[in-house]
């Protein structure tokens, strides 16, 4: 049937719209029977909408002939609204009902021209190669959603070679969406291959493309979304190390898209079988979050130290239907060209935008095409200027080392010190004759105040030994704690080395840019300032063993930072005695 009719899907009921309409008594079991007559390939697209229990529900609210009735009465044929429009109107019912159900914003869907600017940026330095004759790419999005990112890759590898041979792949959790992207792709190809590579199910706890590797991938997957249904299949995975796709990782629980980042480098061709470009868009988070040591800042180790991250551009807030928030497209690839290598370019595209005629949702912005052929050009220059950076990959990384200083007591047995004791849980199991005698003890030892953890000690050993007490070390540390109090006069207290004992009250840390010794950022950034200090030498990498553990963060904005003075204070002033004579007449007009 698939090959006589030269569609990829096909029906075989005597129905269609019109016929339906035309039993209206039968409408809900013809339908039904309308349906279950596709072929199986597009029947298991059309139960992941789950028709069946619409039609019941319409049919009892008396509803089905009237929505049947609209669909019959409006010409949805691709000559008419094309896939561009079509894409809108989905996008529109998508945002309204994210809206009414408070969805997780950005989860489902990527405008159009964000879209159109990550193909730009993932096909702009291949367009040579693209052009070649017998052609053959393989694309993924790994979270497709409806499809949008890879039919955009598709057209325009055919519009720069009409004659290449392009294979897309994706994968959807989302029942809905999963159905949308496949339906579209049956009715755009004969044969219908690339609706067949598009799978259902999570891609971080059952990735159905594991076999595979591709030439390019991209994707904006749903951030600020916890991966809790996907933890055990995530962390055993992780166990691996980087035999797995989580070798480098798992970040917060509340936040997977450095997950879907992981397995898009994973899915790379080799360099030596041609390499592969990645494009994805996420928001903020990635750039920055974590300290050093964390899953987070070890995956951007992990992706720096290898060379793999290329650009980041900043877009313009107020882009998507469903939230405002800053997003960023990252470019990665294991091809860098030479001129690139050991290099990243930032791009701060934040004033590149329209705005549009009528908002939707939260989206009152959109990048024109001018605004897309000038990031673009941005990107291909490869130069400095007013809105690109660009960096050494290790400008990014940092070493964080634990700054200790010393710890000075002063001791007093009084009553107020005396009294910290009782809520010591050591002390406290202890009976009461015990701890009478120990209070008795401390007593007699007056209120003189001794400046030295030394002197102290021995005071205190010889007064147990006269009142016949033996103090075990856990009880010798309760009385130690309760009777001392930070005082910079004191000497330093040392351990039983001679080592000045830290105070971990006043433990700082300090990041160290890589590259820059340690000892000489030492001395001209902390000794001024606290001479007494010293560096930690046993808080080291788990990674390169070096002092301090290594981290690496993206401050995006940083870069990109334009003072401006603040206006002179003759003009504030002058504008708050406008502002107070506005209160005082409107003040009058109430009292009058």
């Amino acid at each position: 049937m698939r090959k006589a009719s030269g569609y990829a899907f096909y029906n075989t009921s005597r129905y269609d719209f019109e016929r339906l309409l035309d039993d209206s008594a039968n409408l809900a079991p013809n339908l039904k029977q309308y349906i279950n007559s596709f072929s199986p390939n597009m029947r298991e697209v059309l139960e992941k909408f789950d028709f069946h229990n619409t039609i019941d529900k319409l049919d009892q609210a008396g509803l089905l002939y009237l929505v049947m009735e609209k669909f019959a009465s409006v010409d949805l044929h691709p000559d008419v609204v094309d896939n561009h429009t079509m894409g809108y109107i989905f996008e529109d019912l998508i945002r309204r009902f994210n809206e009414a159900l408070n969805e997780n914003p950005g989860e489902h869907f990527t405008p159009r021209e964000v879209i159109q600017l990550m193909v730009d940026l993932l096909l702009a330095q291949d367009e040579d190669m693209l052009a070649q004759n017998h052609i053959v790419r393989m694309v993924c999005d790994p979270c497709c959603g409806s499809g949008g990112m890879l039919t955009a890759a598709k057209q325009r590898i055919m519009a720069i070679n009409t004659e290449a041979e392009v294979h897309l792949f994706g994968q959807e959790v989302n029942p809905e969406t999963f159905a949308m992207c496949k339906s579209d792709l049956y009715m755009k190809s004969a044969d219908g291959r690339d609706a067949e590579n598009i799978l259902y199910g999570s891609t971080l706890s059952d990735d159905q493309h594991a076999d595979r590797q591709f030439d390019y991938l991209l994707a904006n997957p749903p951030y600020g979304k916890d991966w809790k249904m996907d933890r055990k299949a995530v962390e055993s995975e992780a166990k691996r190390g980087h035999a797995g796709r989580f070798g480098a990782g798992t970040p917060r629980i509340s936040d997977g898209q450095l997950l879907f980042l992981q397995h898009m480098l994973n899915r790379m061709k080799p360099d030596s079988e041609g390499g592969s470009r990645v494009a994805i868009v996420m928001n903020g988070s990635p750039l920055f979050t974590g300290d050093a040591g964390s899953s987070e800042s070890e995956i951007r180790r992990w992706i720096l130290e290898n060379d793999w991250l290329e650009a980041i551009i900043a877009l313009p807030e107020q882009l998507f239907y469903n939230t405002g928030i800053a997003t960023y497209v990252w470019i990665l690839t294991n091809r860098k060209d030479n001129h690139r290598r050991g290099l990243v370019q930032l791009i701060d595209a934040t004033a590149f935008w329209v705005p549009m005629r009528k908002s939707l949702g939260d989206k009152r912005r959109e990048i024109s095409p001018d605004d897309i052929q000038r990031i673009h050009d941005l990107y291909l220059a490869f130069e400095e200027n007013e809105y690109s950076k660009i960096f050494p990959t290790t400008h990014f990384g940092y070493r964080k080392i634990k700054v200790e200083r010393p710890l000075r007591l002063s001791f007093r047995a009084d009553e107020e010190r005396i009294a910290r004791l009782w809520e010591d849980r050591v002390f406290a199991s202890l009976d009461k004759g015990q701890q009478e005698a120990i209070i008795a003890l401390l007593r007699d030892m007056s209120d003189d105040l001794y400046t030295d953890a030394a002197l102290f000690d021995a005071a205190l050993g010889d007064a147990a030994d006269r009142a016949g007490l033996s103090l075990s070390a856990p009880l010798y540390r309760a009385i130690f704690s309760a009777l001392s109090e930070r005082d910079d006069s004191a000497p330093i207290v040392v351990d039983g080395k001679g080592q000045p004992e830290p105070d971990s009250d006043l433990r700082d840390y300090e990041n160290v840019p890589l590259g820059e010794d340690i000892d000489e950022y030492f001395a001209r950034e902390v000794l001024p300032h606290v001479p007494d200090a010293w560096i930690d030498e046993r808080y080291t990498d788990d990674k390169d063993g070096g002092i301090g553990r290594v981290g690496y963060e993206i401050n995006f904005n940083r870069y990109f930072y334009v003072y401006e003075p603040p206006r002179p204070l003759e003009e504030i002033e002058a504008d708050i005695k406008v502002l107070e004579e506005e209160i005082m007449s409107i003040l009058r007009e109430v009292t009058e």
